[in-house]
Protein backbone atom coordinates (compact mmCIF):
# COMPACT_ATOMS: atom_id res chain seq x y z
CA UNK A 1 0.00 0.00 0.00
CA UNK A 2 1.04 3.83 -0.49
CA UNK A 3 2.75 5.63 2.30
CA UNK A 4 -0.40 8.42 2.25
CA UNK A 5 0.06 11.76 1.91
CA UNK A 6 -2.92 13.44 4.01
CA UNK A 7 -2.74 15.31 6.98
CA UNK A 8 -4.32 17.83 8.80
CA UNK A 9 -3.04 21.04 10.26
CA UNK A 10 -5.35 20.53 13.29
CA UNK A 11 -3.16 17.11 14.25
CA UNK A 12 -3.45 17.76 17.83
CA UNK A 13 -7.05 17.63 17.25
CA UNK A 14 -6.71 14.19 16.28
CA UNK A 15 -7.93 12.39 19.84
CA UNK A 16 -10.65 14.31 20.22
CA UNK A 17 -12.06 13.80 16.73
CA UNK A 18 -11.93 9.92 17.21
CA UNK A 19 -13.46 9.90 20.33
CA UNK A 20 -16.39 11.72 18.86
CA UNK A 21 -16.49 8.34 16.19
CA UNK A 22 -16.40 6.48 19.32
CA UNK A 23 -19.52 8.01 20.75
CA UNK A 24 -21.79 8.49 17.94
CA UNK A 25 -23.28 6.40 15.59
CA UNK A 26 -21.39 5.79 12.28
CA UNK A 27 -23.58 7.87 9.75
CA UNK A 28 -24.80 6.31 6.13
CA UNK A 29 -21.98 8.27 4.59
CA UNK A 30 -19.50 10.19 6.65
CA UNK A 31 -19.69 14.11 4.65
CA UNK A 32 -18.40 17.53 5.60
CA UNK A 33 -21.74 17.76 7.15
CA UNK A 34 -21.58 15.19 9.15
CA UNK A 35 -18.46 16.67 10.89
CA UNK A 36 -20.03 19.52 10.65
CA UNK A 37 -22.82 18.04 12.99
CA UNK A 38 -20.24 16.55 15.70
CA UNK A 39 -18.35 19.52 16.22
CA UNK A 40 -15.84 20.05 13.78
CA UNK A 41 -16.95 22.97 11.32
CA UNK A 42 -13.56 24.88 10.15
CA UNK A 43 -12.02 23.84 6.99
CA UNK A 44 -8.75 22.77 8.48
CA UNK A 45 -11.18 19.70 9.67
CA UNK A 46 -11.88 18.06 6.03
CA UNK A 47 -8.55 16.98 6.07
CA UNK A 48 -10.33 14.48 8.82
CA UNK A 49 -11.92 11.73 5.92
CA UNK A 50 -9.27 11.44 3.74
CA UNK A 51 -7.41 10.68 6.52
CA UNK A 52 -10.50 8.03 7.72
CA UNK A 53 -10.06 6.83 4.11
CA UNK A 54 -6.66 6.24 4.14
CA UNK A 55 -6.72 4.44 7.08
CA UNK A 56 -9.50 2.28 5.72
CA UNK A 57 -12.18 4.04 8.31
CA UNK A 58 -14.03 4.86 5.23
CA UNK A 59 -14.60 3.61 1.37
CA UNK A 60 -13.39 5.84 -1.57
CA UNK A 61 -17.32 7.26 -1.58
CA UNK A 62 -17.49 7.73 2.25
CA UNK A 63 -19.33 4.82 3.34
CA UNK A 64 -18.22 3.63 7.14
CA UNK A 65 -16.57 -0.09 6.68
CA UNK A 66 -16.44 -2.70 9.19
CA UNK A 67 -12.88 -1.11 10.64
CA UNK A 68 -14.67 2.07 11.88
CA UNK A 69 -17.68 0.22 13.28
CA UNK A 70 -15.45 -2.23 15.43
CA UNK A 71 -13.17 0.74 15.89
CA UNK A 72 -16.67 2.27 18.07
CA UNK A 73 -15.80 -0.42 20.62
CA UNK A 74 -13.87 1.33 23.43
CA UNK A 75 -12.51 -2.03 24.15
CA UNK A 76 -10.69 -2.78 20.87
CA UNK A 77 -10.15 1.07 19.60
CA UNK A 78 -6.21 0.81 20.33
CA UNK A 79 -6.05 -2.45 19.20
CA UNK A 80 -7.76 -1.36 15.75
CA UNK A 81 -6.43 1.91 15.10
CA UNK A 82 -3.04 0.03 15.22
CA UNK A 83 -4.05 -2.38 13.04
CA UNK A 84 -5.24 0.48 10.35
CA UNK A 85 -1.88 2.66 11.29
CA UNK A 86 0.50 -0.37 10.21
CA UNK A 87 -1.44 -0.73 7.46
CA UNK A 88 -1.56 2.68 6.19
CA UNK A 89 2.02 3.35 6.78
CA UNK A 90 3.47 0.30 6.73
CA UNK A 91 6.64 2.05 4.58
CA UNK A 92 7.62 4.13 7.81
CA UNK A 93 7.60 0.56 9.83
CA UNK A 94 10.15 -0.93 7.50
CA UNK A 95 12.17 1.73 8.79
CA UNK A 96 11.47 1.71 12.25
CA UNK A 97 9.46 -1.07 13.98
CA UNK A 98 8.42 1.21 16.85
CA UNK A 99 8.32 4.83 15.36
CA UNK A 100 9.51 7.76 18.07
CA UNK A 101 8.90 11.23 18.20
CA UNK A 102 12.88 11.29 18.04
CA UNK A 103 12.42 9.98 14.63
CA UNK A 104 10.64 13.00 13.43
CA UNK A 105 13.17 14.14 10.94
CA UNK A 106 14.07 10.22 9.40
CA UNK A 107 10.08 10.10 8.79
CA UNK A 108 9.63 13.82 7.60
CA UNK A 109 12.47 12.34 5.03
CA UNK A 110 10.69 9.84 4.21
CA UNK A 111 8.04 11.61 3.10
CA UNK A 112 9.45 13.87 1.12
CA UNK A 113 11.35 11.44 -0.84
CA UNK A 114 8.09 9.67 -1.58
CA UNK A 115 6.15 12.53 -2.10
CA UNK A 116 8.58 15.28 -3.32
CA UNK A 117 7.32 17.11 -1.10
CA UNK A 118 7.99 20.36 0.93
CA UNK A 119 9.57 20.81 4.07
CA UNK A 120 6.66 22.14 5.37
CA UNK A 121 3.55 19.56 4.14
CA UNK A 122 6.22 16.34 5.23
CA UNK A 123 6.52 17.69 8.72
CA UNK A 124 2.61 17.73 8.96
CA UNK A 125 2.53 14.66 7.39
CA UNK A 126 4.38 12.94 10.27
CA UNK A 127 2.54 15.07 12.86
CA UNK A 128 -0.61 13.88 11.73
CA UNK A 129 0.93 10.23 11.51
CA UNK A 130 2.36 10.46 15.17
CA UNK A 131 -0.88 11.70 15.89
CA UNK A 132 -2.79 8.90 15.17
CA UNK A 133 0.15 6.85 16.77
CA UNK A 134 -0.48 8.22 20.14
CA UNK A 135 -4.00 6.40 19.86
CA UNK A 136 -2.83 3.08 18.64
CA UNK A 137 -1.61 -0.14 19.72
CA UNK A 138 1.20 -1.47 17.26
CA UNK A 139 2.45 -4.39 19.37
CA UNK A 140 -0.97 -6.40 19.67
CA UNK A 141 -1.42 -9.19 17.73
CA UNK A 142 -4.96 -10.52 17.13
CA UNK A 143 -5.49 -14.07 18.20
CA UNK A 144 -6.77 -16.30 15.77
CA UNK A 145 -10.20 -18.22 16.50
CA UNK A 146 -10.51 -21.55 16.14
CA UNK A 147 -14.04 -22.67 15.09
CA UNK A 148 -15.60 -26.06 15.94
CA UNK A 149 -18.60 -27.19 14.28
CA UNK A 150 -20.38 -29.76 16.76
CA UNK A 151 -23.17 -32.47 15.16
CA UNK A 152 -26.60 -30.90 16.39
CA UNK A 153 -29.05 -32.78 18.56
CA UNK A 154 -31.49 -32.83 15.68
CA UNK A 155 -28.40 -34.73 13.20
CA UNK A 156 -28.11 -37.68 15.50
CA UNK A 157 -32.14 -37.62 16.36
CA UNK A 158 -32.79 -38.14 12.34
CA UNK A 159 -30.27 -40.64 12.41
CA UNK A 160 -29.19 -42.43 15.62
CA UNK A 161 -27.00 -45.31 14.30
CA UNK A 162 -24.75 -42.76 13.15
CA UNK A 163 -24.59 -40.94 15.92
CA UNK A 164 -24.07 -44.19 18.17
CA UNK A 165 -21.83 -45.67 15.18
CA UNK A 166 -17.73 -45.24 15.76
CA UNK A 167 -15.71 -45.73 12.92
CA UNK A 168 -14.12 -48.39 12.03
CA UNK A 169 -10.38 -48.31 11.35
CA UNK A 170 -7.89 -51.43 10.28
CA UNK A 171 -4.56 -51.18 9.98
CA UNK A 172 -3.18 -53.98 7.46
CA UNK A 173 0.92 -54.02 7.51
CA UNK A 174 2.29 -54.34 4.37
CA UNK A 175 4.79 -57.55 4.05
CA UNK A 176 7.89 -56.21 2.21
CA UNK A 177 8.29 -53.43 3.09
CA UNK A 178 9.51 -51.36 6.88
CA UNK A 179 7.71 -52.62 9.61
CA UNK A 180 6.95 -48.62 9.93
CA UNK A 181 4.58 -48.51 7.09
CA UNK A 182 0.55 -49.10 7.29
CA UNK A 183 -2.29 -49.09 5.11
CA UNK A 184 -5.43 -47.61 6.56
CA UNK A 185 -8.43 -48.78 5.80
CA UNK A 186 -11.75 -47.13 6.91
CA UNK A 187 -15.13 -49.10 7.05
CA UNK A 188 -17.92 -47.48 7.28
CA UNK A 189 -20.48 -49.37 8.63
CA UNK A 190 -23.98 -49.67 7.09
CA UNK A 191 -27.15 -48.36 9.89
CA UNK A 192 -28.80 -51.74 10.60
CA UNK A 193 -29.84 -53.74 13.93
CA UNK A 194 -29.10 -56.57 12.26
CA UNK A 195 -25.64 -57.92 13.85
CA UNK A 196 -25.26 -61.03 10.91
CA UNK A 197 -24.98 -57.73 8.76
CA UNK A 198 -21.27 -56.60 10.74
CA UNK A 199 -20.44 -60.26 11.13
CA UNK A 200 -20.11 -61.13 7.16
CA UNK A 201 -18.48 -57.89 6.69
CA UNK A 202 -15.60 -58.73 9.31
CA UNK A 203 -15.54 -62.11 8.23
CA UNK A 204 -15.05 -61.10 4.30
CA UNK A 205 -12.32 -58.44 5.08
CA UNK A 206 -10.50 -61.59 7.68
CA UNK A 207 -10.50 -63.97 4.37
CA UNK A 208 -9.51 -61.33 1.65
CA UNK A 209 -7.31 -58.67 3.62
CA UNK A 210 -5.86 -61.26 6.33
CA UNK A 211 -5.67 -64.24 4.43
Amino acid sequence: MALPSVYTQVYGQIPEFFQKIQEGQAPSTFTQQHLKDIGFASTNHRAFIPILKALGFLTPGGTPTNRYHDYRDKSQSRQIMGEAVKEAYSDLFLIKSHPKESDKNLIEGKFKSTHNAKDRPAELMAKTFFGLLAIADIDHSPKATVKVEKTSKSDNEDNPAKAAQPEAVMQVPVTGVQPSLHYNIQIHLPATKDIEVYNSIFKSLKEHLLG
